[in-house]
């Protein structure tokens, strides 16, 4: 078994509306010196492999499929055990 961690978050250029939220709140509970706020997805796979280069192949496909919007996020892969 091999776990995969999926970084998720959205591009730079492209406005965050849950960020913009976030910050303004925090902002307003006194935190002053928040300048920016980006909210992503974190995601763990577990994967029946025993290729950790596989997995990688795999999960990237995965990615590419369903679990990011490539038009307004980017990602990261990481194998974690």
């Amino acid at each position: 078994m091999i776990q995969v961690q999926i970084n998720v978050d959205p591009k730079k250029e492209i406005l965050d509306p849950q960020g913009k939220t976030v910050q303004h709140a925090l902002k307003n509970l006194g935190y002053k010196n928040v300048f920016d706020v980006k909210i992503g997805k974190h995601i763990i796979l577990e994967l029946d492999l025993n290729s950790e280069e596989q997995a990688l192949i795999e999960t990237e496909k995965m990615c590419k499929d369903l679990l990011v919007n490539s038009l307004i996020e980017e990602y990261s892969i990481k194998i974690i055990k």
